[in-house]
């Protein structure tokens, strides 16, 4: 088929009416979709600069998610350590009130004070120190010598005494009774031997069981069985950093910056917070239950303080992440996005133009029409 010819002047108007809608087309697509960079095409360098940014900033953006789930990882865990504080804060206060009623068991003093676990002094070698509580025996045999520790171990590691030992606030050597069972002082030691600790030998009577320290230890049991229970239960999101688990927080895109978080074990047990001893009958075993528990406060508020550095941490990274995501959208934004303003003025020129161009062309056919006339 032979080609049709058009006169100059149309074959004019029509190549600027086609470039009109050319840039029609260009700028109704980036009003459309806000960018004047689409593809490659449109401009190869700024469109995979931009690209590289953006699909960092995604990347990031699978990163920061991450970050901001360990972020309340540790906040819950925080909260869960002041929950435990306050539940040691409570046994520690219920050990004190159990303190304040008077024990009702046996118990005798010694009559020196200012003993110490190191005192000293000469006990005639294999001579013996003996407690009973009228089933079981405690001995004590000297090497030449006795010192406070001695004694004080000699009673308490025996297995079965219904006696504890103790020294009081003063240094005062004390025994109490567990139970309802009578205490006596013997032993091959002369009367000046024994008294060098501020005893003497014989039999102090049985007392009875003091209900209200009964209660009390209960009580105590009760709020340890509540401690073992609130670490067990501090699990988010599948992470219990109080019950022996471990948290690692990824900081970048290649996972080549991270935060290693180790857990404690904070149950009564890995706290050293031992059932109540002979339901709070002796000082001793309540004073023992008031050292764990303080040790335990020392211990949680020392967890507190790293978990706390580290929730700092990971909300720093976390602000810095979020802050990053943004500037590499924005960068990516800058380099493609359009002008609208700028945009929407063009399309109102090209509209014109092109209404400018279809007149132009109109008029240019307008010639030849007038040559078809005369051959009428």
């Amino acid at each position: 088929m032979s080609s049709i010819l058009l006169s100059s002047a149309v074959q004019s108007s029509l190549y600027s009416l086609q470039q009109t809608n050319d840039l029609l087309t260009t700028t109704q697509n980036r009003l459309a979709t806000g960018k004047k960079v689409n593809s490659a095409n449109d401009n190869a360098t700024v469109f995979f600069t931009a690209t590289a940014l953006s699909n960092r900033a995604a990347d990031l953006s699978n990163v920061f998610d991450g970050v901001v789930a360990a972020s309340k990882v540790l906040k819950s865990t925080n909260d869960s350590i002041s929950a435990l504080t306050s539940l040691v804060a409570t046994a520690q206060s219920t050990a004190r009130n159990a303190l304040a009623s008077s024990g009702t068991t046996a118990r005798t003093t010694g009559s020196v004070a200012g003993l110490t676990g190191t005192s000293s002094f000469a006990v005639a070698a294999t001579k013996t120190f003996t407690v009973s509580d009228g089933t079981t025996t405690a001995t004590i045999t000297s090497a030449g010598a006795l010192t406070g520790q001695q004694v004080l171990d000699g009673i308490n590691n025996t297995v079965g005494l219904k006696v504890k030992a103790s020294l009081t606030v003063d240094g005062k050597l004390q025994l109490e009774a567990t139970n309802t069972n009578a205490i006596t002082v013997g032993g091959t030691a002369t009367a000046a031997e024994l008294g060098q600790f501020g005893l003497t030998a014989g039999v102090t009577a049985a007392g009875t069981l003091n209900t209200a320290r009964s209660a009390f230890a209960s009580q105590y049991d009760s709020i340890r069985s509540q401690i073992d229970q609130l670490a067990t239960d501090a699990t988010f999101n599948g992470t219990n950093l109080l019950n022996g688990g471990s948290l690692r927080v990824t900081f970048n895109e290649k996972s080549t910056s991270s935060l290693a978080v180790a857990g404690v074990t904070d149950t009564s047990a890995g706290l050293g917070i031992a059932a109540s001893a002979n339901t709070f009958q002796t000082d001793k075993d309540v004073n023992d239950a008031l050292t764990n528990l303080t040790n335990s406060l020392n211990t949680l508020r020392s967890q507190a303080s790293v978990f706390s550095t580290n929730t700092d941490i990971v909300t720093t990274r976390q602000d810095f992440t979020k802050s990053l995501i943004s500037a590499l959208n924005a960068a990516s934004d800058s380099l493609t996005a359009a002008d609208t303003n700028q945009e929407g003025a063009n399309l109102l020129a090209l509209q014109t133009r092109q209404s400018l161009s279809s007149t132009a062309l109109s008029m240019a056919s307008q010639s030849d029409q007038t040559v078809l006339r005369l051959f009428r």
